[in-house]
């Protein structure tokens, strides 16, 4: 899963960016594209990892973009190579910011969403012009262009010149014909207000409603936090009252505004955690592992996680019946425990 940081400057992407990967930017690297990859962290993981004592350990992971913002109005070339970094990206968090300037000026948060949030539009507006000029070009030289393609760039047209983004249109964003094209107002989208040290709350008057998933994050305090030890970050979070930070609680809503689960696989040899779509079938999530599984496909040996836990041994679980044998359309479920039975 990979996550880019957008906002305005002066927002506190780049301290988020730290709180999120726990790392510290020089002068140098805050003004590069810089990606910082994460553990998911994962309870279940680590009582797995517990019980099977395996040689290798493996979270699942995300990855956050951090994009070297440019000049908005000296420097539209390059503004236009940095939303091309992002186009690669599962969603967007756009931060907010939700404190006083150091000129003093006060939060403006709608303005602030908007004015990024036209620049994705205008952005996804020049691609679809382009694509259906030549589309138009092509059917002057006697081509036949795809109608079903022509139909759905005409009706991302209407929207964006109406100022709407195309993520408010699910089937329309989720388009076959259009993913290729990778629309940035397409992509879920998660604000992150980033709020004054003393401010844990989301804002009273916020953005419209429906406009995009809010999280409120301290990022100063959770920047501050990500350069702790373990020993510290808990005294740290117990004395800021922070129930969890601000790089599980982004990852979480992530997996919830993505549609994200995770599946297990255990053994001496390794404990892993895998990312996928909530509703994928097992051959599917096969695949995920190696494209000879879901080619030699024959069933998954299936065990929840939390029967595992109750039972205490997966041999305990498989008396109890709770281990399954399920086929090829079998949709796997967040925490289930697979086991991949395949011939190539």
């Amino acid at each position: 899963m990979k996550l880019g940081l957008i906002g305005l400057p002066g927002a506190g992407k780049t301290t988020l960016f730290e709180a999120l990967t726990q790392t510290r930017l020089d002068a140098a690297q805050r003004r590069e594209s810089r990606v910082g990859t994460v553990h998911v962290p994962d309870q279940r993981v680590d009582r797995l990892s517990a019980l099977y004592k395996p040689r290798k350990t493996t979270y699942a992971q995300v990855v956050y973009l951090l994009p070297a913002m440019a000049d908005r109005v000296q420097d539209k070339a390059r503004e236009q190579t940095i939303w091309t970094q992002v186009r690669d990206c599962d969603a967007l968090l756009h931060v907010i910011r939700h404190f006083q300037g150091v000129d003093g000026r006060a939060p403006s948060l709608v303005a602030d969403f908007q004015a990024i949030d036209q620049e994705l539009m205008l952005s996804d507006l020049v691609v679809v012009e382009k694509r259906l000029e030549r589309l138009a070009m092509d059917q002057k030289r006697g081509k036949k262009p795809d109608a079903e393609e022509m139909a759905l760039l005409e009706q991302c047209a209407v929207h964006l010149n109406n100022e709407t983004p195309l993520r408010r249109f699910a089937e329309l964003a989720g388009a076959r014909l259009l993913r290729g094209y990778a629309f940035l107002s397409a992509k879920p989208c998660l604000v992150l207000y980033n709020n004054a040290d003393e401010d844990d709350a989301l804002p009273a008057q916020g953005l419209p409603e429906g406009s995009a998933q809010c999280l409120a994050i301290r990022g100063k305090l959770e920047q501050e936090l990500g350069q702790m030890s373990a020993e510290e970050a808990r005294a740290f979070l117990a004395a800021f009252d922070i129930q969890a930070s601000a790089m599980d609680r982004v990852i979480h809503a992530s997996y919830s505004l993505l549609g994200r689960i995770s599946f297990f696989t255990v053994g001496e040899d390794e404990v892993r955690a895998w990312t996928i779509q909530a509703g994928t079938a097992a051959v599917d999530a096969a695949e995920v592992i190696h494209s000879d599984i879901k080619k030699g496909f024959i069933r998954a040996e299936v065990l929840a996680y939390d029967d595992l836990m109750a039972a205490g041994t997966y041999a305990e679980a498989r008396k109890q019946a709770k281990v399954r044998l399920e086929g090829k359309t079998y949709e796997v479920r967040d925490g289930d425990i697979v086991h991949f039975r395949f011939n190539v």
